[in-house]
Parts: C-alpha cells; structure tokens; sequence
C-alpha cells in the first residue's frame, strides 16, 4: 500500500464514517421509522463483527489495505465478509496486499466514473483449507479488457484466480491460495 496512515487520519475518517452513520439513524428516529433505524443498527452491528474478524487475520498490509480502501479516491465501494475464516496466511500478507491494490488500479481503469460500483469480498476457507477470496463487482464497466487480463495473467505458483461471470455490468471471480497455517 502506498499511503502510510498517520493516526490523526484515521481517526479523522473513522469519526466520520460514524457520524454519518449516527446522522442516518437520526433521521430515520426524525421520521419515526424505526424499522429503518433497527436494520441500520443490526447492519453496524455486522459490518463491525467483520471488520473484527477481518483484523484478526494476522495479515496487517492486507487487512489495511482492505479496511481503508473507502477512504480512498476509488470509482467504487469495497464491502467485505469474513465467513468462515479465524487465521490468515502471514506469510502471504504482502503478496495479497500488493494483489489487492493491484486489483484496486484494474477497476479504476475499468469502471465508469459515474454511477454505482461496488466490489464484494468475500474471505473464507475451501475444504482443502487454503484460504479463499470471492468478489463480485457490480458497476458500469467500460474498459473489460483491463479487468479481464488482470484476472487472467499468472501470479504464483499453486495460486489460482477463476472468473465465473464476465459480465457488462456485472464480474464474478475467486481465487484460492494455499496457505501453511499451524494451527
């Protein structure tokens, strides 16, 4: 990751991503939708429990990089779940990190800049136990060929990244890493 946080920036973008979440749940107490402030709440709630997880992965460069990606000038949103995942791979930290913000420059280059683009992580582990990534980028893509020969050039050895749907607005991809866990 290029950027080193210096912890007044950090917290001044976490003081207001929480403002504007307590902002939308006043709002919503204002217009007397409570079930709207209920399912903000229980959506906090869960997003938190993920960011957790995600921390504990013992993986700083890549859990950094995913945890301040909105923080950044991207023409997309990152949301993240850890589903079933309780170690990271650290000796693969780097690598991913370096991977992920690689990621991160393909979808600059290929979304538009206007409208809704959204890029969904999913962190767990396959039966073999190697640790598993899922995305689904939903957006306006306009340069695929970017996105498509990054998907598609060979990283590593034993390292496998597949697309499952190649859409116009649409991308679904995972890949799998072999990981020398002790657990």
């Amino acid at each position: 990751m290029d950027k080193e946080w210096k912890t007044v920036e950090v917290l001044r973008h976490s003081r207001h991503d929480w403002l504007n979440k307590m902002q939308l749940i006043k709002g919503n107490i204002d217009l007397n939708r409570i079930d709207h402030v209920k399912a903000i709440i229980e959506e906090i709630i869960i997003e938190s429990q993920h960011e957790s997880k995600l921390s504990n992965l013992d993986m700083p460069k890549f859990v950094e990089t995913l945890l301040t990606a909105n923080w950044r000038s991207f023409l997309f949103r990152v949301e993240f779940e850890v589903v079933s995942l309780e170690l990271g791979c650290c000796e693969l930290d780097e690598f991913m990190a370096s991977w992920i913000e690689n990621l991160f420059d393909s979808l600059s280059q290929t979304l538009c800049n206007y409208g809704e683009n959204v890029l969904f992580v999913s962190i767990d582990e396959n039966k073999q136990r190697n640790l598993r990534l899922s995305f689904e980028l939903q957006g306006t893509i306009e340069n695929e060929r970017v996105l498509f020969d990054f998907l598609n050039q060979p990283w590593k050895e034993s390292f496998c990244t597949e697309v499952t749907h190649f859409g116009i607005d649409e991308v679904h991809f995972y890949m799998e890493i072999p990981c020398n866990k002790n657990k």
